[in-house]
């Protein structure tokens, strides 16, 4: 979604006929920085940042820093000059997911049919439960008040027809809020909002759009779809005139396996030495590995990401012909593609590691190799086996208790794509 200003008119009263509209959204407030809020109540009504060091990015800002113009995704550096009163905070990534977890416990107990898209926000289908619990309204009210009295923090809903609506409405009825959008209401809802509302329109579709006049919605819907077509493809463009009149057939689907899973530093100083890079992305793929083994799932898909100290982004990825959960699989292919990588002759900002196209291990069929064949404590065994102790260790003394040798002292930031993932996801813009 778009940056731009939310526009007023769009939270408003739009009726109560909560017929057809069984589709909640539910996306907690400013959810990092709103765990690190409970854990420090004396910090309530005070601007507060959760991210890394200067060179890092906001991962979450209360609504008090957002204020002065802060928002995620913004380097430290910058939001620390805008708020320079806002109180700092080091990500503590094991909490969020602990207070994650029990808060789609929580939304689990209204319906199973529950789509967790990232560790903050979820889609639930309230259609089975309206007989037992009451109308969406209410269902909503009931999951608002358990998370504040569970967790101390604050969550807000949409209420719709379709996920796609349901979602817009819950950012509009941020914070600490609810917005149900009638289905009859559903179009005219639509026509108040930027084109940048609409799912898959990020800055270049946008400017895109722009260029054929097309800047709101309604211009949208009241274009024709050759004219969207040939202003972002024949795919996009009728998924998006779909979208301006509030077509999205998608249904909430439970069980959904994480698209990603990912870690990336930011270096206190430019670094030069393709080696330094090389050993973070040891750790980064260490850490990918431990996240896959814990939530058990498999890779099948490597890729890099490397920013240069001129800001500039490249990303590199190969797929694997066995899937796998080791750290050192993933590192050597992260190691080869960091190799091909065209660094202009810069020093380089920021490494990243990322496990994509991931299946469950249960039902994941691996090819064994000709060497475990023969010998089942191949070296790709025991690595796994030792992997698999050092999990035990982190788990039981933190992630720093082993650490690969070679590799600098950095901290790590690190996220799950769903839409928002994490660090940044996923999906839309952070809130």
């Amino acid at each position: 979604m778009s940056r731009a200003p939310r526009p007023s008119g769009a939270r408003r009263d739009w009726g109560t006929d909560e017929d057809g509209c069984s589709i909640l959204h539910v996306d907690m407030d400013a959810f990092f920085a709103s765990v690190e809020l409970a854990r420090r109540p004396q910090l309530r009504g005070r601007p507060v940042i959760v991210g890394g060091s200067e060179r890092a990015v906001v991962l979450a800002a209360t609504y008090e820093a957002r204020a002065f113009g802060v928002h995620s995704a913004m380097p430290m550096q910058v939001a620390r000059r805008m708020c320079p009163q806002a109180v700092v905070i080091e990500p503590d990534h094991q909490a969020y997911r602990a207070v994650s977890a029990r808060v789609m416990e929580i939304v689990g107990e209204v319906t199973t049919l529950v789509e967790q898209v990232s560790v903050d926000e979820a889609f639930l289908d309230v259609s089975g439960a309206r007989r037992r619990l009451g109308p969406p309204t209410v269902i909503a009210a009931m999951i608002r008040e358990r998370v504040r009295v569970a967790h101390g923090i604050t969550c807000s809903v949409g209420i719709a027809g379709t996920k796609f609506v349901a979602k817009l409405a819950s950012g509009l009825a941020k914070p600490d809020g609810v917005l149900l959008i009638p289905r009859d209401a559903t179009v005219e809802f639509l026509r108040t909002l930027p084109v940048g509302s609409l799912w898959g329109v990020g800055e270049r579709t946008e400017a895109a759009l722009a260029r054929w006049g097309l800047r709101t919605v309604a211009d949208v819907a009241d274009s024709d779809v050759a004219t969207i077509q040939r202003a972002v493809g024949k795919v996009a463009g009728a998924h998006l005139h779909d979208l301006a009149w509030g077509r999205d057939p998608r249904p909430v689907t439970p069980g959904r396996v994480e698209k990603s899973i990912g870690a990336e530093t930011t270096f206190p100083a430019d670094v030069a030495d393709l080696e330094l890079v090389q050993a973070k992305a040891q750790d980064l793929a260490q850490h990918c590995a431990s996240r896959l083994r814990s939530e058990g799932l498999v890779t099948r898909t490597v890729s890099i990401k490397v920013r240069t100290s001129d800001f500039r982004t490249l990303t590199r990825a190969r797929t694997l012909t066995t899937p796998t959960d080791i750290g050192r699989e993933i590192y050597l292919v992260a190691r080869e593609l960091l190799a091909g990588v065209e660094l202009g002759g810069l020093p380089v900002r920021l490494v990243g590691v990322r496990a994509e196209g991931l299946s469950p291990a249960t039902s994941t069929a691996v090819q064994p190799t000709l060497e475990q064949a023969v010998d089942e404590m191949s070296e790709r065994s025991r690595r796994a086996d030792a992997e698999r102790a050092m999990d035990v260790v982190r788990g039981r003394f933190g992630r720093a208790a082993i650490q690969s040798a070679s590799a600098p002292s950095v901290r790590v930031r690190s996220g799950s794509g769903q839409g928002t993932p994490t660090t940044a996801s996923a999906h839309g813009d952070l809130s």
